[in-house]
């Protein structure tokens, strides 16, 4: 989409809400309130921001979303960075080993087994993520009380024009840098999962150039709305997409025994 206006996932989330979502009579879109519609929108380019009016302005004015969007916003990455962990150690992509080297990772390990010597590997796992995640959980909620009662906000303006509220220590702040760091490294780089992202660029690059070049392979109701707008029509289809749909039609247009 470079040559079409760019794509950023955070505005797709948005316009999804905005636009593509078809559940009322008298509009598009679902008629969110201001403040969900900001918190969606996370991270945004200044170009992007400057064309969304009002939920724009905070990246411009160096301004902060609500408290609940901030929330949201540390509480999706906890739940990442764990289930990250969870999910490369099932895989086998990385091991108990590796992960001793993690500071908050090896901290909760090593009360797991000492509390529990004859534990099982994977509920040993369990037992670890389920710690780290609470750890985090508790150390969040107490800085941001200490930031809420020092600033001691009185209304949703002043928690925009206040340094970000909702945060970790600065303990806390490294510890899961250390962690996002290993999970980059070992995990994101992991060749096994560097050639799964070639596949999925592969099909992907595919899918939007077959569907660019000929709209008539689009869906019926996509392919009336392929015109002036065709490639942000196309990149909406594919944005929605799950992994295995976009697999399987990406058989049904490039292989031959495929219908």
């Amino acid at each position: 989409m470079k040559e079409h206006g760019g794509f950023e996932h955070n505005l797709q989330s948005l316009r999804v809400v905005d636009t593509l979502e078809e559940r009322y009579a008298a509009f598009d879109g679902l008629n969110l309130c201001f403040e969900t519609r900001e918190g969606i929108l996370k991270h945004c380019s200044r170009e992007h921001a400057a064309q969304l009016g009002e939920v724009g302005e905070r990246f411009f004015r160096n301004r902060r979303p609500t408290l609940e969007a901030q929330i949201a916003n540390l509480a999706d990455e906890i739940a990442y960075n764990n289930h990250d962990v969870d999910d490369g150690l099932r895989s086998g992509l990385l091991t108990l080993e590796q992960l001793a080297s993690v500071g908050i990772f090896s901290k909760h390990l090593e009360e797991v087994r000492e509390a529990y010597p004859n534990l099982a590997e994977r509920r040993l796992v369990h037992e670890t993520v389920r710690r780290m995640i609470n750890t985090l959980v508790n150390d969040l909620i107490a800085q941001t009380e200490q930031n809420i009662r020092s600033y001691a906000p009185q209304t949703v303006d002043h928690v925009r024009e206040a340094p970000p509220l909702v945060a970790f220590t600065a303990e806390m702040q490294e510890l899961n840098r250390e962690l996002k760091s290993f999970l980059r490294a070992h995990l994101y780089r992991h060749y096994r999962v560097m050639r799964m992202t070639a596949k999925a660029r592969r099909i992907i690059g595919d899918l939007f150039f077959a569907f660019m070049d000929d709209p008539r392979l689009l869906p019926p109701q996509l392919s009336s709305q392929a015109g002036e707008g065709q490639a942000r029509t196309v990149a909406d289809y594919i944005a929605g997409m799950t992994d295995r749909y976009a697999i399987r039609e990406h058989r049904r247009i490039f292989a031959i025994e495929e219908i």
